[in-house]
């Protein structure tokens, strides 16, 4: 791919770590991504109805579910999937949907300036510190006209099981993510028109807690804050976590809400 102009950047010990995680998920990622694919359903329908891309980015392609959905809805495109986790672009590359597979940084990006017109990233920039530079690395890269179009969770999501582990120990077992209020200010003060951003609560229901920390660890998303405790979490703790989370069993089964995110952005000509 003749725009590709670097490999991943050096990455932080977090960087690496999130992309060894979700390395080792790639192959169990798709049979518990329910949430994933709603939310990414839910992006695509959040799309520009004029938008007609000469070239798209899936940012954070993951498994490739969105890169063969963008493949299909804008059949006549040049695809690009770009993600830092290795392990699920050789996953996905076999099933295609995109004409390359990059391994990439979302903050500082493989691509030319003005080289794509949208990008597509549902699910993936929770996991990037520096947001402003991935809306700095999107405005370079789209073209005039061209739409940034983002899911991503922020503060609250998971707020159910972080209480649980407060009651227990109070040490952070829940991923940190960023403030609606920070997504937002970081979008107005970009190179970026803001046209909408928006929270919506999805909430998951589980007949037990090993079937949320399951999930969690085969999606390659469990705790990845730095400083978390480290080694096995013992048995008397593993019992009063789910003493503390039986406390919020709705009729329904236990809740994990997820505080998504979307936001769409564009670059004006």
């Amino acid at each position: 791919m003749n725009d590709v102009v670097a490999d991943v950047a050096s990455a932080l010990p977090d960087k690496r770590r999130v992309a060894a995680s979700f390395s080792r998920a790639a192959a169990s990622y798709d049979a518990v991504a329910e949430l994933q694919r709603r939310v990414g359903n839910s992006l695509i329908e959040h799309l520009p109805e004029d938008l007609q891309p000469a070239r798209w980015l899936d940012l954070g392609s993951g498994t490739g579910y969105f890169s063969r959905r963008l493949a299909q809805r804008f059949a006549q495109c040049e695809g690009v999937a770009l993600d830092i986790a290795e392990g699920m672009l050789r996953h996905a590359a076999p099933q295609g949907g995109a004409a390359s597979f990059v391994a990439g940084d979302a903050e500082n990006l493989p691509l030319r300036s003005a080289s794509v017109d949208l990008i597509f990233s549902s699910l993936a920039l929770q996991w990037c510190e520096n947001f402003a530079a991935v809306l700095a690395e999107a405005e370079r890269v789209l073209r005039p006209g061209g739409v940034f179009a983002f899911s991503s969770l922020c503060s609250g999501t998971l707020q159910e099981l972080r209480d649980s582990w407060q009651a227990v120990d109070g040490f952070a077992h829940v991923n940190r993510f960023r403030t609606i209020e920070t997504y937002q200010n970081l979008c107005v003060g970009s190179g970026l028109k803001l046209t909408s951003i928006e929270v919506q609560p999805q909430v998951l229901h589980f007949v037990e807690l090993r079937q949320l920390t399951h999930e969690l660890k085969a999606l390659g998303a469990h705790n990845l804050n730095p400083g978390r405790p480290e080694g096995l979490t013992g048995p008397a703790r593993i019992r009063a976590l789910i003493e503390a989370y039986e406390q919020l069993r709705t009729p329904s089964g236990l809740p994990a809400t997820y505080q998504v995110v979307y936001g769409v952005l564009r670059k004006e000509s």
